[in-house]
């Protein structure tokens, strides 16, 4: 029987509040490492304004992570909590300004969010990728008369949001440091999953961090890429689930990963498939097929990728047999890899 995995997500947003809601069904030692280049909404002007680390999606990753206890329910339901009204609360999450306190108080945000964690009974930890605030910025084509022009947009919101296609994301400052915890947690790491979420301001920034990209490559974990289920309007609009695989590569060409999980439902077998194989082999990667959606929506299912993690931790021969996980109970009992 195998020991629980300790397992690292990396990424941000309800991209990484859907992993960490499968991760912690598989092990309790989780460890979040969170993208900080938010500029937008209570993130945005609480960083702005006090100069501290975008706290938003850390908050997101505390909440995922907190024990399931009617006392700790209470406080994960008020650091999720948003003031309403208009006036200088408004829009802002409790969590966000609980962190921002903490943070002044402590003069440190790991040991702020450290704190909040032992609050919710957090067996993991929260970390952010960077002790830094970070910029995005992007070069995006279909901004100009001349579709071939490429124009300069700056900021995780106008990347999220551009109508033009992105091509190239940097982080600013450039070769940001990495935070020391983040890098130790993916060292000893048994799984480390990447993805699924914002593709070019939650996951890519995560291999722009050169220390954080030397780990991912150097560590023996077993390495799990997560893709989205559908392209998102921004950003990766008219993306194809190849395309994905093609832009992280042409960002960090050096990595290597064991296994690409897709959605079944959301690439048809036959010629996608081949394609999507050809560039998973950019990563030496194997491409896992799975139903892991929530019926009816974009979003992963908790229990469904939980039990693809689980299979690709607890098989030992996964990397050498082939590419598809079983989709339901029944299947599971019967399936073997092809």
């Amino acid at each position: 029987m195998h020991q629980p995995p300790a397992i690292v997500a990396l990424g941000g947003g309800h991209g990484l509040f859907a992993t960490l809601s499968a991760a912690r069904r598989l092990s309790r030692d989780v460890t979040a490492v969170v993208t900080v280049a938010d500029d937008g909404g209570s993130s945005g002007r609480l960083r702005a304004e006090l100069g501290v680390i975008p706290p938003g999606d850390l908050r997101m990753a505390l909440a995922a992570l907190a024990a399931d206890d009617p006392e700790v329910q209470d406080w994960t339901d008020t650091i999720q909590h948003r003031f309403g009204g208009i006036g200088a609360l408004a829009g802002h999450s409790v969590g966000n300004l609980i962190l921002a306190g903490l943070t002044e108080v402590l003069g440190d945000p790991v040991a702020a969010l450290d704190e909040l964690a032992r609050l919710l009974r957090i067996n993991g930890r929260v970390l952010p990728m960077s002790p830094i605030a970070l910029d995005i910025e992007a070069d995006v084509q279909g901004l100009e008369a001349d579709p071939r022009v490429s124009r300069c947009i700056r900021g995780q919101v106008a990347v999220a949001t551009t109508p033009g296609k992105v091509r190239r994301v940097r982080l600013l400052p450039a070769n940001p440091p990495a935070c020391p915890d983040a890098v130790r947690a993916i060292d000893v790491a048994d799984m480390v999953v990447l993805g699924p979420g914002s593709w070019f301001s939650s996951v890519i920034p995560h291999v722009l961090v050169p220390e954080l990209l030397d780990t991912l490559i150097a560590t023996a974990a077993r390495k799990v890429l997560v893709l989205n289920l559908a392209p998102e309007p921004g950003e990766t609009a008219g993306f194809s689930t190849e395309r994905h695989l093609h832009v992280l590569s042409q960002h960090a060409p050096e990595l290597t990963v064991d296994f690409v999980v897709v959605d079944s439902g959301s690439v048809p077998p036959g010629r996608e498939r081949e394609h999507l194989a050809r560039a998973a082999g950019q990563f030496q990667a194997r491409v896992v097929y799975a139903d892991v959606s929530e019926h009816g929506t974009h979003t992963h299912h908790a229990g469904k990728l939980a039990s693809v993690l689980e299979q690709l931790w607890s098989d030992p021969d996964a990397g050498s047999r082939g590419s598809e996980v079983a989709e339901t109970p029944e299947e599971r009992e019967s399936a073997s890899w092809q």
